[in-house]
């Protein structure tokens, strides 16, 4: 089976599929940065801001299956070069919005088309696809940690640039740099090709329909929605979060930076764990972890430490679920469809990501706090624990591995 072509070689695609996650989450991450200049130098409330950061999640939730079913389909060269030109075109038109339906056109609607036509699933794919199965669970955590890289580097470099040039030039400048991933893309493989997997006659609608009917996917479905509801609210309204108890600006840009810096370990580890251990049970104890972070942020004193503490623990939580997600998609139904099927997953993450954005905004202009939101992410933080307990993990009967 010819997986790519001569110079597109397994490492060179899995560094480019690396970079591409870096630069298209990175960019997302610092999106937060922006709550506060933004809003005074408009006049608008948070939750005008909040409203438009939630639709943008919801369209990356909606955009993400079709991206995906794309990529399956067509290759992602194309899907990620086209979801880099819109994604431009979204993060600029945030800087030069003169109203808030403009905003929410440009930083809702267009970027978040713009983030799930690009989106570090469709690069796991590629990845996933020219590494075998003893591998794969590790090649997962190494592009999920890239992602994560990507926000430890552009969230101290993003707040530079607003102390510097003012956050209407830094969004600017950050929406050309997601041009970057255009050249990328073209380094990952075109065809359908799947090291370690014969290749199966199934169209897209039949393996979406075996996922739907496996009560496992239908549970990892819905615990990852509660992954979605405390990573956007969190890097949304945390910076603000954190002006809010008096600290400087740097200190929630630098707690940001912190929890992709902790995710790089995060993220990795959990590729490895779940290459050797159960990838459900070490999700459940990840989630449940999560509500034990966040309850000790809200009884803790409100301090630096504090912050960096949480900031920290937090980090080694964050997308260590996605390589663990990701690893029992492709374990149980196979690569062919994983950027289709995890799409599916991750749009139920957007859904979880809608609702922890809007709602941060909303209860903080209703009642001038966020606590109500940190005590939801508890509650749904156990409830996911519970949630992937019985997940099956073995994969379908019809996978099999070419001999040799």
């Amino acid at each position: 089976m010819n997986i790519a072509s001569s110079w597109r070689t397994p490492l060179l695609i899995i560094i480019a599929g690396c970079l591409i996650a870096a630069i298209g989450f990175g960019i997302r991450s610092t999106f937060g940065l922006f709550l506060e200049p933004m809003t005074v130098t408009k006049g608008w409330s948070r939750e005008t801001f909040a409203l438009a950061m939630a639709i943008q999640n919801l369209l990356w939730g909606i955009g993400q299956p079709v991206a995906g079913a794309l990529a399956d389909r067509f290759g992602p060269s194309r899907v990620l070069a086209g979801g880099a030109i819109v994604y431009a075109i979204g993060t600029w038109g945030m800087a030069v919005s003169q109203s808030a339906p403009a905003l929410h056109v440009f930083g809702g609607l267009l970027t978040g088309l713009g983030v799930a036509f690009t989106a570090f699933p469709i690069a796991l794919a590629a990845i996933a696809r020219v590494v075998g199965r003893e591998r794969r669970s590790l090649a997962l955590g190494l592009g999920t940690a890239s992602g994560s890289f990507g926000q430890v580097f552009f969230t101290p470099v993003g707040q530079g640039f607003i102390n510097a040039f003012g956050w209407e030039s830094a969004m600017v400048i950050l929406a050309m740099t997601t041009l970057l991933i255009m050249p990328l893309a073209f380094a990952l493989p075109r065809d359908a090709g799947v090291q370690g997997e014969v290749r199966i006659d199934q169209s897209i609608s039949d393996a979406l329909k075996e996922a739907v009917r496996h009560r496992g996917y239908v549970l990892l479905t819905c615990g990852f929605f509660v992954c979605g509801f405390h990573v956007a609210f969190i890097t949304v309204h945390f910076p603000a979060y954190v002006g809010d108890l008096g600290l400087a600006a740097e200190v929630g840009a630098y707690a940001l930076a912190t929890v992709g810096l902790f995710n790089i370990v995060g993220s990795f580890m959990s590729g490895v764990i779940g290459q050797r251990w159960s990838k459900k049970s070490a999700l459940s104890i990840i989630y449940f972890a999560r509500s034990v972070c966040i309850a000790a942020l809200l009884m803790a004193p409100k301090t630096e430490v504090t912050i960096y503490l949480f900031a920290a623990t937090m980090g080694i939580l964050w997308l260590s679920t996605v390589p663990l997600t990701t690893g029992i998609v492709a374990q149980v139904f196979g690569v062919r469809y994983m950027a289709t099927l995890f799409g599916v997953v991750f749009l139920s993450h957007q859904l979880g990501s809608f609702l922890g954005v809007w709602l941060g905004g909303y209860l903080y202009d209703t009642i001038g706090t966020y606590d109500p939101v940190w005590w939801a992410g508890i509650v749904l933080g156990v409830l996911a624990a519970v949630l992937h307990l019985p997940i099956n993990e073995k994969p379908l009967a019809r996978l099999a591995v070419e001999p040799g």
